[in-house]
């Protein structure tokens, strides 16, 4: 007899909402993380998937998120920038609400912003700049968290793990994308091989006294490092200033300091940019969606494989195939949908 299900996309995506829904979430809330996490799932990032409602719930019983925020737009006439008041809401449905403003702005001036203040934010980027490339424009997406990382020549947590992410549309394929934290790996991955009984591969994290280790637990107790050292740290303050100073939210210290733990989701802002390639372009040699893929096979060309590639490849899979999920996963969905908010500490 298997031990897993193969859950239809759609199947996944009720569940979830339904989850929190039974947790007092307004469907503007519950839509949107239903859609992020099923999301996650469906491209096999199990670390951005139905992992993380657990922390989103428990994030609603603390009382440090909204339920039933419903995001404000903020349109200022003659201005590239682009507002949104989450209202210490979740992330995603503020930005869900910015979109369609964010894309009609950067067609007009060729570039525009979308600034989200005063959210919780919890999941991967990557769907954030995939929405920008639906709409033919590059985009480029960041945030900060909240003190998880040593800055590098630094012993203690100070910056966030600060994603980045970056997408390019591709007619009629799958658009190009990154999306990394700025520290060697994602929080949740140390988290997911701690479950797991794992040992980190070296380089992740120093403990509590900063020495390295490859204990999850003496990390996640310790910081993160950054990814190739002086570079992701400069990089990773870069997204402090940017995505919280700059647009007048918190930084990664100031998170911590107002949360006072990080089991929870991470208020703070977030910063996303809109390009239209056509714009830039204009008046110049070339389309710059034809000269792109040329750079594109150029280095498929080397043998190397683009980013998202295994993303795109597990997508591929989940809509033909459904979404893969253990007995322990079922078993997890269906205490949350029975319990609700009861359901975490």
């Amino acid at each position: 007899m298997s031990n897993t299900t193969a859950l239809p996309i759609s199947a996944l995506h009720e569940r979830v909402e339904a989850i929190f829904r039974k947790a007092g979430l307004n469907a503007i809330q519950s839509g949107a993380l239903a859609r992020v996490i099923t999301a996650g799932e469906r491209d096999a990032c199990k670390s951005h998937g139905i992992y993380r409602i657990e922390g989103t719930l428990r994030t609603v019983k603390a009382g440090k998120v909204k339920p039933d925020a419903v995001p404000e737009l903020v349109l200022q006439e003659g201005s590239a920038i682009v507002r949104v008041n989450a209202k210490c809401g979740f992330a995603n449905p503020a930005f869900e609400l910015g979109v369609p403003a964010l894309a009609d702005r950067a067609r007009a001036c060729g570039l525009a912003a979308l600034v989200i203040n005063d959210c919780t934010h919890f999941s991967a980027l990557w769907p954030e700049v995939e929405a920008l490339t639906e709409q033919g424009l590059a985009g480029l997406v960041m945030c900060p968290s909240y003190s998880t990382v040593a800055p590098t020549g630094g012993n203690k947590p100070l910056l966030g793990t600060n994603p980045i992410a970056f997408g390019w549309p591709r007619m009629g394929k799958s658009p190009y994308v990154f999306d990394f934290a700025t520290s060697v790996a994602a929080r949740g991955e140390i988290e997911l091989h701690r479950r797991a009984g794992k040992p980190l591969p070296e380089g992740w994290a120093i403990d509590a006294d900063g020495n390295p280790t490859t204990d999850p637990e003496a990390a996640l107790a310790g910081a993160m490092l950054p990814f190739g050292g002086h570079k992701g740290s400069a990089i990773g303050t870069m997204v402090e200033l940017l995505a919280g100073i700059m647009i007048g939210d918190l930084t990664s210290p100031e998170v911590l300091e107002y949360l006072g733990t990080t089991t929870l989701a991470p208020p703070h802002g977030e910063l996303i940019l809109a390009f239209s390639p056509q714009a830039f372009s204009a008046g110049r040699p070339g389309d710059p969606f034809a000269r792109a893929e040329t750079l594109f096979e150029q280095i498929a060309g080397q043998g190397a494989r683009l980013p998202s590639q295994r993303r795109y490849a597990a997508r591929a899979r989940s809509e033909a195939e459904g979404i893969v999920l253990t007995a322990a996963e079922i078993e997890q969905l269906d205490r949350l949908l029975a319990l609700g908010l009861d359901a975490v500490s």
